[in-house]
Parts: structure tokens; C-alpha cells; sequence
């Protein structure tokens, strides 16, 4: 049984994936050697570094495609980030190693640019010729819906969009769609009702929902009022 799911469909999430996978390759369009170079708050990952993270978790679904499908899912995309092994810092380990690898094996950051370009966008034609209801099994052993486990992927490209604007001193390029997607992971429908109570704008409530901003704590009584569901993020 599938537990918390989010009402999000599979063609949504898709068109919010190609939204903000598209939004994040412009605005890495062009950074400088200096710019691939600057630290990030996903240490110890620079620029470079870290789109080779989003690249590779990105990557996982062709492999994942060309596999069995399981018979049916068992977890929601917020129960996928859940804290258990896959945040291990073994698992943070690999997951540091596998990104810098990534991101090596292009000469420089205009080729990796290409590099990620067709990566997401190979993924997005594989996922628009499937069925609704398709299954997909993860790296993690989990037996989840192809929308779910691309909301996910959302949340990967939209929350690390948000920690490279912040390294590259730009204003977040967040689009509207992942933003309605997200929340609604987090919220459920009720989402843009919540956020108004808030005052926040999309950008602002993904940060402080990630950690990324503090919360105070007439903010911390306020969101726990509005049942927030927490997501382990590595």
C-alpha cells in the first residue's frame, strides 16, 4: 500500500522536471572557471561538484527504466526520504565521490553543461513514452510509481538549484511548477492555502522547509501546525 501520497500525475511532475532541469542548464550557461570553482553549502562540493550530483541522481532512471518493473509500489515519494542507510555516512561517502566523478569527466564546465542537458533530457523523452502507473524499482531497493520517484528528482534539481544560485550570488531561478510541486509533496493540496498563511513565496518556503533558512519560532509553531512533512535530505 502506498501511504501520504501526493496527488501530483505523472505528466505534471514531468513538465515541472523539464521546467526546472531546463531553468537550472541556463543558468549555468556560460559561468565562468572561477564560478565552477566557488563552494557550495554542500561541502565539500563546488559549483562543478555539485551539478555532477544532480547529473548523477538525474541519471539513475535510464537503468532503472530498462529494468523488471515491480509489481506494485510500496513507498511514496516522501517516504523515499526517509532517515535510514541511504543517509549513512557510508552512503554520504559514495554519494560525495560519485558526484566529483561525475563532474570530472568532462574537460571543463561548458562540456558538462552539455553533458547534463543531455542527460535530463534523455530521461524526460524516456519517461513521456511510459505508461501511467509504471513502477520503477530505485538503487535503494524501493518499489515506487515512476511519478513519484520523479518528484523526487524534482526536489533534487529545484532544492540544489536553490544552494548554486545562493553560491553564485544570483537571485534563485526556481520555476512556478517544481515550486507547486514541492510544496504540495510537503503540504498536500492545501499547499498554496498553507504557504499564504505563511507569507512566504515559493523560494522562501523551500529553504526554510530544507533547512536552508531558520526558522524562528512563532515560524517553528506555524508550520508544525500546518503538518509539514520533514524529508531527510542528504
Amino acid at each position: 500500500m502506498i501511504r501520504n501520497i501526493t496527488s501530483v500525475d505523472q505528466d505534471r511532475v514531468l513538465e515541472a522536471f523539464r521546467q526546472e532541469a531546463g531553468a537550472l542548464t541556463d543558468a549555468v550557461t556560460g559561468l565562468s572557471p572561477a564560478e565552477w570553482s566557488l563552494p557550495t553549502r554542500c561541502t565539500p562540493w563546488s559549483v562543478l561538484d555539485l551539478l555532477g550530483h544532480v547529473c548523477t541522481v538525474i541519471d539513475w532512471l535510464p537503468d532503472m527504466l530498462d529494468a523488471p518493473a515491480p509489481r506494485e509500489p510500496e513507498i511514496s515519494a516522501a517516504e523515499y526520504y526517509r532517515p535510514d542507510e541511504r543517509f549513512s555516512p557510508r552512503t554520504n561517502d559514495s554519494r560525495i565521490a560519485l558526484a566529483q566523478d561525475r563532474a570530472a569527466r568532462s574537460a571543463d564546465g561548458a562540456a558538462f553543461v552539455k553533458d547534463f542537458a543531455v542527460t535530463w533530457q534523455r530521461v524526460d523523452r524516456l519517461c513521456r513514452v511510459q505508461q501511467d502507473g509504471r513502477t520503477v524499482r530505485t538503487r535503494h531497493g524501493d518499489a515506487m510509481l515512476l511519478s513519484e520517484f520523479l518528484l523526487t528528482r524534482v526536489v533534487e534539481v529545484a532544492v540544489h538549484g536553490l544552494d548554486l544560485a545562493d553560491a553564485l550570488g544570483r537571485k534563485p531561478w526556481l520555476t512556478s511548477a517544481a515550486g507547486d510541486v514541492v510544496a504540495e509533496l510537503l503540504l498536500g493540496r492545501e499547499h498554496a492555502v498553507a504557504t499564504g498563511e505563511l507569507g512566504w513565496s515559493r523560494t522562501r518556503f523551500l529553504r526554510k522547509a530544507t533547512g536552508r533558512e531558520p526558522l524562528d519560532d512563532t515560524e517553528a509553531v506555524q508550520v508544525e501546525q500546518l503538518g509539514i512533512r520533514w524529508l531527510a535530505l542528504g
